[in-house]
């Protein structure tokens, strides 16, 4: 039986969210939330998972990010279609989006300002703004 301990804030932070912490979602999970701020493709989860020999596949990998952002662990962030990276830093938040190479940057939510944000369509309301400030080198 393996030992499960070194899990455990990771059980408990999959269980505070509503999930059941499966061995794929603790082994992704694990690989996450690493304690730093990352920006992260399912593609490049799956290399690292490939390469931390955790047997899961690319599908499963998109499976489970859909289901850490559904569950408030992550934040999606969609730079276009079909592009996506999942963010670990679920605060209040903007980015840079460096196009020469594909990276995000984290920019402070206080350090935009919105004048104006207009009014939701009738039955809705406005969950967050998202700002992505695309940037190329000079």
């Amino acid at each position: 039986m393996t030992d499960i301990r070194p899990f455990a804030p990771i059980v408990q932070r999959l269980r505070q969210a509503g999930l059941r912490p499966t061995r794929q979602r603790l082994s992704l999970a694990k690989l996450l939330f690493d304690g730093r701020d990352r920006h992260l493709t399912a593609e490049q989860l799956h290399a690292q998972a490939v390469e931390a020999r955790v047997p899961v596949s690319l599908a499963t990998v998109y499976n489970t990010l859909h289901q850490f952002t559904q569950a408030g662990l992550l934040r999606e962030v969609v730079i276009e279609p079909g592009r996506s990276y999942f963010d670990t830093n679920i605060s209040d938040h903007h980015h840079f989006f460096f196009e020469d190479d594909g990276q995000l940057q984290d920019i402070p939510g206080d350090e935009i300002a919105l004048a104006r944000v207009p009014t939701a369509p009738g039955g809705t309301h406005v969950s967050r703004v998202d700002v992505i400030v695309r940037v190329t080198k000079s």
